[in-house]
C-alpha cells in the first residue's frame, strides 16, 4: 500500500495555467473542477470527464476550493467577466458588420 501525501495533490507554478492552482502533474485546475462540481456534477461524474483523475485529486481540489473559497470565487468572477467582456466585443463587431 502507498501512501500519498494529500498536500502533494494541488500545486501552483507561475508558468503553468498563469499560476492558478492545479491536480498535481495535469493542467487541470482547481478553478475547472470547480466550476463542474457548481454545475451539479458529483466528484465520481467529474472523474468521468476527465478520467485520467483519480477521485482522490477532484476530491483534493474540492478541498482546496473550501479551505481557499474567497481565491476561487474571485477567479470564477474575473473568468465570467473576462468571458462577458468578449461576447459584447463580439456582438459589437457583428452589428457593425450588418450595418
Amino acid at each position: 500500500m502507498t501512501l500519498v501525501d494529500i498536500g502533494t495533490l494541488v500545486v501552483r507554478s507561475a508558468d503553468i495555467r498563469g499560476g492558478r492552482p492545479r491536480i498535481a502533474g495535469t493542467g487541470v485546475t482547481v478553478r475547472r473542477i470547480v466550476g463542474w462540481y457548481k454545475s451539479g456534477l458529483e466528484p465520481e461524474e467529474i472523474v468521468g470527464e476527465i478520467p485520467h483523475l483519480s477521485l482522490a485529486q477532484v476530491y483534493a481540489a474540492l478541498a482546496y476550493y473550501h479551505a481557499n473559497r474567497d481565491e476561487i470565487e474571485n477567479d470564477l468572477a474575473e473568468e465570467e467577466s473576462t468571458a462577458v467582456r468578449i461576447e459584447q466585443r463580439y456582438n459589437r463587431k457583428n452589428l457593425d458588420r450588418k450595418a
